[in-house]
């Protein structure tokens, strides 16, 4: 609610009337007599006052309320509208657009009894000029206080880990709970945010140690898995290598080949595998495709 002010269009009829009171009185004064010269002026500057106060001017977004004799007679504006002098009265403009009001919750409990500190914004507006002007006596703190006593309500009910994880439920049920207290008011509320949490420091600690062991033992368990299945493929390969001896020997030659093909490389090779992979075929190879390459190069 505000009070308006003395407008310009309200200053300009009032000088207006006086310089048509002043050159009026003159004229007659000098023409005719003094005293009538003087009940001119007083007149004509009671009527430009009057004429003036009648006039009134809300800006675009504002609603005029007007009593009559103190009770209500209308709405008025925008723009220029006109009263009864000493009858009308003018007590408030409503300002109909979306207004913000920031609130805060400050050491509220939470349902697993932990003090928070929330901040919040509110965006609202006045749909009901009449309700808001004629049923509350100040609805821009009314309307301030039934959210921060709506926010507490929420906090209450609210684990501490629903409040940092699910900001937009309580988004939602704040605007319901808000809408339920000042529809009455002839307000409506556009929405809520919850901006900001703020949780004791020694409790941030922990949950972040909480956290990182949550990590640590998440890593740990992929870990326990991928042996799992590395164990497992294993066990597959053995039975495999178990029912079919070539396959164990091939493998045990590409494990052997793997280990001579680099270039100064000693391998100890026990003689139960060299007789599993017929070492010295491999061997016999191997000196013969060396002794192809050194007679190619000497011809070279």
């Amino acid at each position: 609610m505000n009070n308006r002010k003395v407008s310009g269009i309200q200053k300009l009829v009032v000088i207006c009337f006086l310089v048509i009171s002043v050159a009026l009185g003159g004229v007659l004064s000098i023409y005719h007599h003094i005293v009538t010269g003087v009940v001119t002026f007083i007149i004509v500057s009671v009527l430009g006052w009057l004429l003036s106060d009648s006039i009134r001017v809300a800006n675009q977004w504002e609603k005029a309320v007007v009593l009559r004799l103190g009770n209500f007679s209308k709405l008025a504006g925008p723009g220029l509208f006109r009263i009864i002098p000493f009858v009308d009265t003018v007590p408030t403009y409503v300002d109909q657009r979306v207004v913000t009001t920031q609130f805060r919750a400050e050491q509220t409990l939470t349902k697993d009894t932990i003090p928070v500190n929330v901040d919040a914004v509110l965006f609202w507006m006045v749909w009901d000029v009449k309700k808001a002007a004629l049923e509350v006596a100040n609805y821009s703190e009314s309307v301030s206080w039934a959210a921060q006593t709506a926010l507490r309500d929420v906090i209450g009910k609210t684990n501490l880990e629903n409040l940092l994880s699910t900001r937009d439920t309580l988004d939602v049920e704040l605007k319901a709970l808000m809408d339920e207290r000042t529809e009455p008011w002839g307000i409506t509320i556009q929405s809520v945010q919850i901006r900001d949490v703020k949780i004791p420091g020694s409790l941030q600690d922990a949950m972040s140690r909480a956290a990182q062991a949550e990590k640590e033992r998440t890593a740990r368990t992929i870990l326990g898995e991928a042996e799992k299945q590395v164990a497992e493929s294993f066990v597959a390969a053995a039975e495999m290598y178990n029912s079919n001896p070539v396959a164990l020997q091939l493998r045990a030659m590409n494990i052997l080949y793997e280990g001579i093909k680099e270039k100064a490389s000693l391998i100890v090779v026990p003689s139960s595998l060299a007789d599993a992979t017929n070492i010295g075929n491999i061997l016999a190879l191997a000196n013969s495709r060396n002794f192809e390459v050194a007679k190619s190069e000497e011809h070279q």
